[in-house]
């Protein structure tokens, strides 16, 4: 049940984030962070700050557009997976053993170019899930 509620957090932040993406569809998208960074108080002058105004100065609406569209996409997946898990589904557990496995070599390749904690998290939580999962179906499977 962990990982169906954490399959449907993340569905959850995905959707909010590319509804987020849409609403900055026709505006200068760093002025909108930096007024979000005032919001907030956070420090201006902090090196992340500037790492993230580099990168969103760059977002055009086609951008934007893709990038959104890619959120609910992954959104939509979360929701799937979560859901079949919290409803106890067979399939839940195939499908997101598989979904999850196919992004293992994307995660290794991220930690292995950048080393960070939180990459590096994400990757020991996804084989985690994997395994749990494989060993769960492994020790439910019907008798043949």
């Amino acid at each position: 049940m962990f990982i169906a509620g954490f399959k449907l957090l993340k569905g959850v932040a995905l959707l909010a984030a590319g509804v987020g993406l849409l609403k900055l569809l026709h505006k200068n998208v760093a002025t909108e962070i930096e007024h979000w960074i005032n919001i907030f108080q956070v420090d201006s002058h902090n090196h992340f700050i500037h790492l993230l105004l580099e990168r969103v100065s760059n977002l055009d609406d086609r951008r934007l557009k893709a990038l959104s569209a890619g959120t609910f996409v992954y959104s939509a997946i979360f929701f799937v997976e979560g859901i079949g898990l919290a409803l106890g589904k067979r399939w839940a557990e195939y499908f997101t053993i598989i979904v999850t496995s196919s992004l293992l070599p994307l995660e290794v390749c991220e930690v292995a170019k950048h080393a960070s904690v939180g990459k590096v998290l994400a990757l020991v939580i996804s084989l985690a899930v994997v395994a749990y999962l494989v060993r769960e179906l492994r020790r439910t499977r019907d008798p043949q």
